[in-house]
């Protein structure tokens, strides 16, 4: 983690336990990178190293360096943490929501599932729009209504199904996840054309792709064993709309 100051920059700071008997239990390493004059003239960077205790971190440092004591870094990254925490962004639930997309073939976590993030639908949203326009096409506005309209369709055949109910943020977040595959075909056409032979079977292998993904997280996170096929039939309607969209 760096630390920017109008003068210089702290590249690199650390916890640095050294061996026992010589000196302090903890201390702080801290590289700096400090401008200096070169043989010509001109202005090069130089590298320090400091070894200080928390307590006189910031007292043994030239004027010149700005350092953070080890309490001042430890808090720097819990913020960090906080404030995606509030603004709902899991990335370790983000990156398994992915893989589960990625592989139909693994189970679903139902308790990862179960929740409304919307940060990897928004960004898939966003990708399958910007390869369209990539490609020629200017379909935002298709891209963001059909997809408004589809949850609102799959939240309401979900409610009648099944006995628990799922919220609207819940099916929006699934199928956002469930567009990737989408996504990787509209990048192919950005290099060539869909319309031939090898652009419906890809087309056709992407829609299932998406439909099996999305009827089996919802199987999972809703506790409907055996309905994977009705509930897959509805998600391919509406990934072939997409399909539609990125090969024509």
């Amino acid at each position: 983690m760096s630390f920017q100051h109008p003068i210089s920059f702290v590249s690199q700071i650390c916890l640095f336990q050294p061996e026992q008997g010589h000196g302090p239990t903890n201390e702080v390493l801290v590289t700096s990178k400090l401008p200096r004059r070169g043989d010509n003239g001109g202005n090069k960077e130089g590298t320090r190293n400091y070894f200080h205790t928390p307590q006189s971190l910031l007292t043994k440092c030239s004027p010149s360096t700005v350092l953070l004591s080890s309490e001042e870094v430890y808090h720097l990254s819990v913020s960090s943490a906080t404030f995606a925490w509030e603004l709902g962004i899991n990335f370790d639930h983000i990156w398994q929501k992915t893989l589960t997309v990625l592989n139909p073939l693994k189970p679903a976590d139902g308790s990862i599932m179960n929740e409304t993030d919307l940060t990897g639908p928004i960004l898939f949203c966003m990708a399958l729009g910007a390869n369209l326009l990539l490609a020629g096409k200017v379909q935002f506005g298709y891209v963001y209504g059909m997809s408004a309209i589809g949850c609102l369709g799959i939240h309401a055949l979900l409610n009648l199904m099944s006995s628990s109910g799922v919220s609207y943020g819940c099916v929006a977040s699934v199928l956002g996840y469930c567009l990737l595959p989408m996504v990787i075909l509209s990048s192919c056409a950005i290099f060539f054309s869909l319309q031939g032979t090898f652009g419906t079977v890809a087309a056709l292998a992407i829609i299932s792709w998406c439909s099996l993904s999305a009827s089996k997280i919802f199987t999972s996170a809703l506790a409907m064993e055996g309905q994977q096929l009705l509930i897959a039939y509805p998600c391919a309607l509406l990934y072939g709309l997409f399909a539609l969209l990125t090969v024509f």
